[in-house]
């Protein structure tokens, strides 16, 4: 039976107040305790037979799902969240895109390519597609919505432009240092032919052009700094157009009739509500409201997570993925400017307890930031550098510490604030991790929740002292977890600088030996836990529900959700 937008919003706010406070993460089919993803996407749903398999699709191809925060924006060069990218993973595509079974890059926009023998050279051919508005995608898109993520004078800089450092002169124009964008190593043959010029051989760099700062945007955004604002200024290239937006409330899209492969997209219509309450969304699924439930950009409550694996055994999924819930510190804020204070709080905390009565979604305990399922040099880089090797949970020693740093720091008391995004998860974290420091540390902790979007931009401002983190994959390689932590990067919200530390991540960049390269990994990653930088708490599982009927979703090896090709069997 079909309910009404305006009950799931109401009930949004009865359960809010009358459910367990406690409270997600993501840029997730393991079960029980342990983790480890590999570099294939893998079915959201339990099972994926298809409508070729001689199952009927329904006559109503309008999917429904909840996202427990709005997306921030949907300018692909200014994302940086999980939210974001699975929707606009819905209005855009890439020169490549990310096949679903195997997790390699395959043609996207781009139907072939030719690679020098040096590796420094990528001659991409693109096929005949179009924007939504019926004009021709062309490698110009490309060249200028790339020129738009490195722009130095861009009114807000991209955050992820340092993802494209690898093409020649990139970084240098991004940095002004070169002002001539027709010397970075980005060539408009003609309309179909785009060329692309690397600083170094790069081995994930086709994988890399799936992601969405390399999407192309229409030139038609130029002139129009509120282009993403509303849907009617939104062109777009991928399987769906966004068709309506009422902020903090709901959004649709609507399947893109120009897109290339329009005759590989099931579903007419993806509806979205925003509702950001775990136990409401579980509800809303129950009654046949949501045709799925859960991660990546949804939420069921986490002390329900027992039970609906017993209740809806065929509908519950759990998958290993390769990334890492953590809290960061403002290392530029005293006292957190102290190591031994940062050391102090990271052995202070007690990781399996959290797992067990908080968490409850099989997730791992985390003492390194490169998670799991991450390749390198032809093996899971965490099966060849363990962990445990960089800290242990030490109260005795963590007790030591942190007296030496108060002391050091002329203080005799921690002032601490903990910001986390507003989720019932994160919540139930956060509260459980300061009665942690209060017990075994006497910290009392000030608990800070912020909006999604607010907490995004204080993050990345520096306004806080801790704060909740989470990092997914962007391709698989260890670079992806390491790269954002160079002095001065769009995504380091830490003001961390350490030169020998940016000197073995950019050796690493520019070396084609994976001997070497994992040599400087973990070199890296050592002096990155050594000062403690961030405090590793967990690695994620991908925990959702999805209804029997729901079919063609993928979560891949990083946790991100790809519905683009999902549709809807009679039911």
């Amino acid at each position: 039976m079909k309910k009404s937008k305006s009950l799931l919003l109401m009930l949004a706010l009865v359960l809010v107040i009358g459910t367990v406070l406690a409270g997600c993460g993501g840029n997730n089919a393991n079960t029980g305790n342990s983790a480890s993803p590999t570099n294939a996407a893998a079915t959201d749903a339990p099972a994926n037979e298809g409508a070729e398999g001689g199952e009927k699709l329904a006559a109503d191809q309008t999917l429904k799902i909840n996202l427990s925060s709005e997306p921030p924006t949907f300018d692909p060069q200014q994302a940086q969240d999980s939210t974001a990218n699975a929707i606009l993973k819905l209005m855009y595509e890439g020169l490549t895109r990310q096949n679903a079974e195997t997790g390699k890059a395959e043609e996207g926009i781009a139907e072939s390519w030719d690679i020098s023998a040096d590796g420094l050279v990528y001659t991409f051919h693109l096929r005949d597609a179009k924007w939504s508005n019926g004009d021709a995608v062309t490698a110009k898109d490309f060249a200028f919505a790339w020129q738009r993520v490195l722009d130095p004078k861009a009114e807000q800089a991209a955050p992820y432009a340092y993802q494209l450092y690898y093409l020649k002169n990139a970084e240098d124009y991004n940095k002004g240092k070169v002002t001539d964008f027709s010397q970075v190593g980005v060539k408009v043959v003609d309309d179909k032919t785009l060329e692309v010029t690397l600083n170094n051989p790069t081995p994930y760099f086709l994988g890399l052009l799936s992601f969405y700062t390399y999407y192309p945007v229409h030139s038609s955004v130029k002139d129009n700094p509120k282009w993403a604002t509303t849907p009617d200024t939104q062109i777009t290239n991928g399987p769906f157009t966004l068709t309506e937006w009422t902020t903090g409330q709901s959004l649709k899209v609507t399947k893109n009739p120009s897109y290339y492969a329009a005759d590989q997209i099931k579903a007419e219509n993806i509806n979205f509500s925003i509702v950001n309450s775990g136990a409401t969304e579980l509800l809303s699924y129950k009654n046949g409201e949501l045709d799925r439930a859960g991660n990546p950009i949804g939420e069921i409550p986490t002390e329900q997570l027992p039970i609906v694996e017993k209740e809806l055994p065929n509908e519950f999924s759990r998958k290993g993925i390769a990334s890492v819930y953590y809290y960061q510190f403002n290392v530029t804020e005293k006292p957190f400017t102290n190591v031994k204070i940062r050391k102090a709080l990271a052995m202070g905390l007690e990781r399996q307890p959290i797992i067990d009565n908080i968490t409850k979604g099989g997730q791992l305990p985390a003492f390194g930031y490169v998670p799991p399922g991450i390749q390198s040099n032809e093996q899971e880089y965490r099966a060849q550098v363990d962990d445990k090797q960089y800290f242990t949970e030490n109260v005795d020693e963590a007790k030591k510490l942190l007296a030496e740093g108060l002391k050091e720091e002329g203080l005799d008391k921690l002032p601490l604030t903990l910001t986390y995004n507003t989720s019932e998860s994160h919540q139930k974290v956060a509260v459980a991790i300061a009665d942690m420091w209060k017990k075994n540390l006497g910290v009392e902790v000030k608990l800070e929740n912020k909006e999604w979007g607010v907490f995004i931009e204080d993050r990345h401002n520096l306004n806080y002292q801790v704060a909740r983190a989470g990092w997914s994959a962007d391709y698989n390689d260890p670079m992806t977890y390491l790269d954002m932590w160079l002095t001065g990067g769009g995504n380091n919200d830490s003001g961390y600088s350490n030169a020998e530390y940016d000197k073995l991540v950019k050796e690493a960049q520019t070396s084609a030996d994976n001997a070497v390269r994992q040599e400087k990994f973990a070199a890296a990653e050592k002096i990155l836990m050594d000062d403690m930088v961030v405090i590793p708490i967990y690695y994620y599982t991908n925990n959702s529900l999805n209804k029997e009927y729901l079919k063609g979703s993928t979560i891949d090896f990083s946790g991100a959700i790809d519905l683009s090709r999902a549709y809807l069997l009679e039911h």
